[in-house]
Formats: structure tokens, sequence, C-alpha cells
């Protein structure tokens, strides 16, 4: 059979598009090489909790059409992302925000912190930010650079903060109130019953096989479709044949536990330079300890994150987006360019750190300029 459209991928990117497409008339099918649908906002339901597989996807958006477009597909709870810094110990708010200040130098009025964070950005000597360490300074001060953004920042990225470019900081929220929400969004919640139910219902009626990798057999796939939507990896798409593309990639571990509650908080990241992992996660913080019938959950899961520097054969989560991967990543987009019937889109396909909300759109965007 002959297709207008080729997917490959069943993320948000290639759903939406998916969707788009056969609503405006057109015959699609859609490949993924994972035995899953839904690419990293994928939730397996463990002990009736909608765990998140992939690490944790907060849906959070100020786009009024993405808002209204994802909620003809899912129900939306209220979750607010407040999440933890554990310090060695000492707990503190996040994003960085009175009670964060109060806990940290004790000052009470916002004119007391912002005096403290000046304090500090001037004897450090910060004028321009030259890399992501001058740029907390400017934006926190010292002390919670050194607390709070330093040890978490360097596990993360694998990389000294003097080593990391000032933007990947620029979008921390820093509050002189006491707001513990994490994101400045207009719409915020998760999709009730997962993530997973709402891609399928995304892809409801639409042709989707599990479990195969269009790479392998490239040109019988490319036979069967008009135009080929691509969400892998550029760079894999044409053989690495420039270099790789650098990302940051992430292990999980996962742990069932016996008891109702493990640290009372969806999110709790560890900022010390000496614990190994990132965070832990409990996941049914997201959906207030309940399962889909509004029901207690007995028991609980975590998982702890762990980030790690990409090689082959792992998966990449996050695009190193300096200037030598950006240079590499538009060498790759030249050859793009020039595959007529193949677009690239999403994360991997445009190598670009997406929220969701970002990714949607992009993939409306396109339908709209495909598809009329």
């Amino acid at each position: 059979m002959n297709y207008d459209y080729l997917i490959v991928g069943s993320g948000l990117y290639g759903a939406v598009f998916a969707r788009k497409a056969t609503d405006a008339g057109k015959s699609v099918l859609v490949i993924d090489k994972r035995s899953n649908i839904g690419g990293n906002v994928y939730t397996e339901d463990i002990e009736g909790i909608h765990v998140h597989k992939y690490g944790a996807h907060i849906f959070h958006t100020n786009i009024k059409e993405v808002w209204d477009y994802v909620n003809q597909f899912a129900e939306f709870n209220r979750f607010t992302n407040s999440p933890v810094a554990n310090y060695k110990g000492e707990l503190f708010s996040l994003p960085f925000n009175m009670y964060t200040f109060n806990k940290m130098w004790g000052v009470v009025t916002p004119e007391e912190a912002a005096a403290k964070i000046e304090e500090q950005r001037k004897a450090a000597g910060i004028t321009e930010p030259k890399n992501l360490e001058e740029q907390a300074i400017s934006l926190v001060g010292t002390d919670i650079y050194e607390k709070l953004i330093k040890g978490y920042t360097q596990k993360q990225w694998g990389r000294p903060c003097t080593e990391l470019p000032a933007f990947i900081i620029k979008r921390l929220p820093v509050r002189l109130t006491f707001d513990n929400n994490y994101f400045n969004a207009l719409y915020q919640g998760i999709p009730k019953g997962g993530y997973t139910k709402m891609v399928a219902n995304m892809l409801d009626g639409i042709e989707v096989r599990l479990g195969v990798n269009y790479l392998d057999n490239k040109d019988e796939f490319d036979a069967m479709a008009d135009k080929v939507i691509f969400t892998g990896p550029i760079d894999e798409y044409f053989g690495f044949k420039l270099g790789y593309l650098e990302y940051r990639s992430v292990r999980f571990e996962n742990e069932v536990l016996d008891k109702p509650n493990f640290q009372g908080n969806a999110a709790v990241n560890y900022t010390d330079a000496e614990t190994p992992w990132t965070r832990i996660i409990e996941h049914k913080w997201f959906e207030f300890g309940k399962d889909d019938d509004g029901n207690d959950l007995p028991k609980t899961v975590i998982s702890r994150e762990f980030s790690s520097e990409w090689k082959p054969g792992d998966e990449p989560y996050y695009p190193v987006n300096d200037e030598k991967n950006g240079k590499l990543y538009q060498e790759y987009k030249a050859l793009g360019d020039k595959e007529e019937k193949v677009i690239f889109g999403g994360r991997l396909g445009e190598y670009k750190y997406y929220d969701m909300d970002a990714v949607i759109k992009s993939a409306l965007d396109m339908a709209k300029k495909e598809l009329g």
C-alpha cells in the first residue's frame, strides 16, 4: 500500500502530525522502533501508578492553541510543579523565591533579598556574565549558586559550570514573592490516566507498527510513502557521516516501596556534588497519590535519576547546544534540506531542547504548512 505520509516515531511530534494528516484525509502509517507509543512521554502502570518511564514530564504552556489542542485528547489535572532542593539534608524551596531566600539568609522582605543578591553579585565582580557560573551568581548570588546550583548542574551536564554557556540558566525562575509554582505558565497539569492514554487517543484509528526500525529498511519504507516525517536523531539518519551530535543521557533506577509516602513531593533535587543522583521522582504525587478511580494508593514508586554522557546505543535526552554542536547540526540540517521527501521534526530531528508544548506547536505549524 502507498501512504501519503510515513511517520517515523510515535512521540508527541509524530502523533500530532499523524492526527492532523489523518483528519485532513491523508493516509498515514506510523512506525516506532520501541515496543510502545508515546516516545519519551510514555507512562507505564506499576501498582496503579502512572510511572513516567523516561523522566518526569509536567505539561505547561502559555500557548492557548496548544492547550486547546491537547485537551481534545486528555483531561488534565491541576498539578503544580513545586520541587524541593535537598542540600546535605537541608531543604529549600524551588523555584528560588522568598522561602528560599529566607531559609538561606534569614531575610524577610523582597527588598532585603534583592539587596543580598546585589551585594554578592558585586562582590563577585560580574558585569557581563560569560558562562553559567557567572550568570547564576548574577541572578541569585554566590551562596545559592554554591549550595543549590553548582553541584546539581555539574552532575546534570558532566562539565564545570565555568565551561557551560550562560543561556542554559537564563530560564531559571527567580522570584521575590512566596510563589512555589516552578512554571510561570497559564496552563499546567498532568493528563488523567497518563500520557500514554493521551497519545493513544491522538493515534486512534491510525495504523501504527511498533518494534520496527526505519533505518534498518529505509529504502523499503521510503517506497511506501510520498513523504516521510522523521523524528529520530538527524545525525543517525545520515549514518553519522559528519560526526556525532552530543547529548546528555539519563539512567533511571526504579523502586517499588511498600509504603504510601517516600518523600512527600513529586520531585526532590539533590544539589550537592557527592550524591550520585540528580533527583528522585515519586510518581504518585503527579496525581495526588490517587489511582484512576480516586482511591489512595498503598504503595509508591520512586525513580532515582543519574545523568551521564551519551554514547552510541544510549538513549539521547538533552541536546548539548554549545557552539561546536550547533555548527555540526547546521551541517546536518543543510543535508536534510536537500532531502526532498523528508521532513525532520521534534527534539531529535531538530536537535533542540524542546518543552512539550513547543514540540506540539512545531508539529501543528508543520501540519499547517504541509496540509494547508
